[in-house]
Protein backbone atom coordinates (compact mmCIF):
# COMPACT_ATOMS: atom_id res chain seq x y z
CA UNK A 1 0.00 0.00 0.00
CA UNK A 2 1.08 3.59 -0.61
CA UNK A 3 3.32 5.12 2.04
CA UNK A 4 5.54 8.16 2.49
CA UNK A 5 8.30 5.57 3.04
CA UNK A 6 8.34 5.00 -0.72
CA UNK A 7 9.88 8.47 -1.12
CA UNK A 8 12.89 7.42 0.97
CA UNK A 9 15.31 6.74 -1.95
CA UNK A 10 14.82 10.25 -3.34
CA UNK A 11 15.11 11.74 0.15
CA UNK A 12 18.34 9.84 0.72
CA UNK A 13 19.74 11.17 -2.54
CA UNK A 14 19.25 14.73 -1.30
CA UNK A 15 20.93 13.91 2.01
CA UNK A 16 23.96 12.03 0.64
CA UNK A 17 26.25 15.11 0.41
CA UNK A 18 25.47 15.90 4.06
CA UNK A 19 26.20 12.29 5.02
CA UNK A 20 29.63 12.48 3.41
CA UNK A 21 30.44 15.69 5.28
CA UNK A 22 29.35 14.21 8.60
CA UNK A 23 31.47 11.10 8.09
CA UNK A 24 34.43 13.25 7.14
CA UNK A 25 33.92 15.20 10.37
CA UNK A 26 34.04 11.98 12.38
CA UNK A 27 30.32 11.77 13.22
CA UNK A 28 29.11 8.21 13.75
CA UNK A 29 25.72 6.68 12.96
CA UNK A 30 25.05 6.10 16.66
CA UNK A 31 25.73 9.74 17.48
CA UNK A 32 23.16 10.82 14.90
CA UNK A 33 20.64 8.32 16.29
CA UNK A 34 21.13 9.60 19.84
CA UNK A 35 20.86 13.21 18.72
CA UNK A 36 17.57 12.49 16.95
CA UNK A 37 16.20 10.86 20.11
CA UNK A 38 17.33 13.72 22.36
CA UNK A 39 15.85 16.25 19.95
CA UNK A 40 12.52 14.43 20.10
CA UNK A 41 12.56 14.30 23.89
CA UNK A 42 13.40 18.00 24.09
CA UNK A 43 10.53 18.74 21.71
CA UNK A 44 8.14 16.71 23.84
CA UNK A 45 9.20 18.59 26.96
CA UNK A 46 8.75 21.92 25.18
CA UNK A 47 5.26 20.95 24.03
CA UNK A 48 4.32 19.87 27.55
CA UNK A 49 5.65 23.12 29.00
CA UNK A 50 3.74 25.27 26.49
CA UNK A 51 0.56 23.20 26.29
CA UNK A 52 -1.62 26.29 26.80
CA UNK A 53 -0.19 27.88 23.65
CA UNK A 54 -1.41 26.20 20.42
CA UNK A 55 1.28 28.09 18.49
CA UNK A 56 3.82 25.77 20.16
CA UNK A 57 2.58 23.07 17.78
CA UNK A 58 4.28 24.97 14.97
CA UNK A 59 7.43 23.26 16.23
CA UNK A 60 6.17 19.95 14.89
CA UNK A 61 6.49 20.30 11.09
CA UNK A 62 10.12 21.40 11.23
CA UNK A 63 11.20 19.07 14.03
CA UNK A 64 9.55 16.04 12.46
CA UNK A 65 11.16 16.81 9.10
CA UNK A 66 14.55 17.12 10.78
CA UNK A 67 13.94 13.87 12.65
CA UNK A 68 13.08 12.05 9.42
CA UNK A 69 16.26 13.41 7.87
CA UNK A 70 18.34 12.30 10.86
CA UNK A 71 16.75 8.83 10.74
CA UNK A 72 17.72 8.55 7.10
CA UNK A 73 21.21 9.91 7.74
CA UNK A 74 22.09 7.48 10.52
CA UNK A 75 21.06 4.54 8.35
CA UNK A 76 23.07 5.80 5.40
CA UNK A 77 26.17 6.33 7.53
CA UNK A 78 25.82 2.82 8.96
CA UNK A 79 25.22 1.07 5.63
CA UNK A 80 27.35 3.08 3.24
CA UNK A 81 30.31 3.77 5.53
CA UNK A 82 30.70 0.43 7.34
CA UNK A 83 29.38 1.58 10.71
CA UNK A 84 26.72 -1.07 11.24
CA UNK A 85 26.70 -2.47 14.76
CA UNK A 86 24.45 -4.41 17.11
CA UNK A 87 24.38 -1.40 19.44
CA UNK A 88 23.31 0.75 16.52
CA UNK A 89 20.42 -1.59 15.73
CA UNK A 90 19.24 -1.43 19.34
CA UNK A 91 19.55 2.36 19.51
CA UNK A 92 17.74 2.75 16.20
CA UNK A 93 14.71 0.69 17.19
CA UNK A 94 14.47 2.00 20.75
CA UNK A 95 15.10 5.54 19.55
CA UNK A 96 12.17 5.42 17.16
CA UNK A 97 9.72 4.27 19.81
CA UNK A 98 11.01 6.70 22.44
CA UNK A 99 10.97 9.58 19.97
CA UNK A 100 7.42 8.85 18.80
CA UNK A 101 6.18 8.60 22.38
CA UNK A 102 7.98 11.78 23.46
CA UNK A 103 6.52 13.83 20.62
CA UNK A 104 3.00 12.43 20.37
CA UNK A 105 1.89 12.00 23.99
CA UNK A 106 2.17 15.72 24.89
CA UNK A 107 -0.56 16.41 22.31
CA UNK A 108 -3.00 15.02 24.87
CA UNK A 109 -2.48 18.17 26.96
CA UNK A 110 -3.49 20.58 24.19
CA UNK A 111 -7.00 21.97 23.95
CA UNK A 112 -9.23 20.03 21.58
CA UNK A 113 -7.15 16.84 21.59
CA UNK A 114 -8.89 13.97 23.37
CA UNK A 115 -6.28 12.34 25.67
CA UNK A 116 -7.63 8.82 25.12
CA UNK A 117 -7.41 9.23 21.34
CA UNK A 118 -3.83 10.51 21.55
CA UNK A 119 -2.80 7.64 23.84
CA UNK A 120 -4.37 5.06 21.52
CA UNK A 121 -2.68 6.63 18.49
CA UNK A 122 0.68 6.54 20.29
CA UNK A 123 0.19 2.96 21.47
CA UNK A 124 -0.66 1.75 17.96
CA UNK A 125 2.37 3.62 16.64
CA UNK A 126 4.46 1.51 19.02
CA UNK A 127 2.71 -1.66 17.80
CA UNK A 128 3.57 -0.91 14.18
CA UNK A 129 7.27 -0.68 15.02
CA UNK A 130 7.03 -3.81 17.17
CA UNK A 131 5.50 -5.68 14.22
CA UNK A 132 8.42 -4.57 12.06
CA UNK A 133 10.94 -5.84 14.60
CA UNK A 134 9.16 -9.15 15.16
CA UNK A 135 9.57 -9.83 11.44
CA UNK A 136 13.33 -10.07 12.01
CA UNK A 137 12.82 -12.33 15.00
CA UNK A 138 11.03 -14.95 12.87
CA UNK A 139 13.67 -14.82 10.16
CA UNK A 140 12.21 -12.25 7.74
CA UNK A 141 13.47 -8.82 6.73
CA UNK A 142 12.68 -5.79 8.88
CA UNK A 143 9.13 -4.91 7.83
CA UNK A 144 8.36 -1.35 6.69
CA UNK A 145 4.97 -1.76 5.00
CA UNK A 146 2.34 0.98 5.33
CA UNK A 147 -0.07 2.58 5.15
CA UNK A 148 0.79 4.22 8.50
CA UNK A 149 4.47 3.77 9.17
CA UNK A 150 6.88 6.10 10.94
CA UNK A 151 7.21 8.56 8.05
CA UNK A 152 3.45 8.62 7.44
CA UNK A 153 2.79 9.41 11.10
CA UNK A 154 5.38 12.17 11.04
CA UNK A 155 3.83 13.74 7.94
CA UNK A 156 0.34 13.53 9.45
CA UNK A 157 1.29 15.04 12.82
CA UNK A 158 3.38 17.69 11.10
CA UNK A 159 0.34 18.82 9.11
CA UNK A 160 -1.85 18.73 12.23
CA UNK A 161 0.70 20.80 14.14
CA UNK A 162 0.88 23.35 11.33
CA UNK A 163 -2.88 23.78 11.04
CA UNK A 164 -3.63 23.92 14.76
CA UNK A 165 -0.60 26.10 15.38
CA UNK A 166 -1.90 28.58 12.81
CA UNK A 167 -5.23 28.77 14.61
CA UNK A 168 -7.46 26.13 13.03
CA UNK A 169 -9.77 24.85 15.78
CA UNK A 170 -8.72 21.26 16.52
CA UNK A 171 -11.75 19.70 18.13
CA UNK A 172 -13.55 16.92 16.23
CA UNK A 173 -11.54 16.93 13.01
CA UNK A 174 -8.21 16.30 14.73
CA UNK A 175 -9.58 13.51 16.88
CA UNK A 176 -11.40 11.96 13.93
CA UNK A 177 -8.18 12.10 11.95
CA UNK A 178 -6.20 10.46 14.74
CA UNK A 179 -8.81 7.71 15.06
CA UNK A 180 -8.60 7.10 11.31
CA UNK A 181 -4.79 7.07 11.51
CA UNK A 182 -5.02 4.56 14.36
CA UNK A 183 -7.15 2.27 12.19
CA UNK A 184 -4.56 2.58 9.44
CA UNK A 185 -1.94 1.79 12.07
CA UNK A 186 -3.68 -1.48 12.90
CA UNK A 187 -3.81 -2.26 9.20
CA UNK A 188 -0.08 -1.58 9.09
CA UNK A 189 0.49 -4.11 11.87
CA UNK A 190 -1.47 -6.68 9.87
CA UNK A 191 0.37 -5.88 6.64
CA UNK A 192 3.79 -6.15 8.28
CA UNK A 193 2.89 -9.38 10.02
CA UNK A 194 1.51 -10.92 6.83
CA UNK A 195 4.55 -9.81 4.83
CA UNK A 196 6.90 -11.35 7.38
CA UNK A 197 4.99 -14.63 7.42
CA UNK A 198 4.88 -14.76 3.63
CA UNK A 199 8.61 -14.14 3.38
CA UNK A 200 9.46 -16.88 5.86
CA UNK A 201 7.16 -19.35 4.09
CA UNK A 202 8.76 -18.55 0.72
CA UNK A 203 12.24 -18.92 2.23
CA UNK A 204 11.44 -22.30 3.76
CA UNK A 205 9.59 -23.69 0.74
Amino acid sequence: MASVYQLKPAFQGLLRPLVKRLVKAGISANQVTLFAMLLSIATGIALWQFQSHPAALLLLPGILLVRMALNAVDGMIAREHNMKSKLGAILNELGDVISDTAIYLPLAFFFGFYPAVVVIFTFIAMLTEFAGIVAVQIGASRAYQGPMGKSDRAALIGIVGLLVGLGVHPEYWVNGLLVFASVLGLLTVINRSNAALKETLETNS
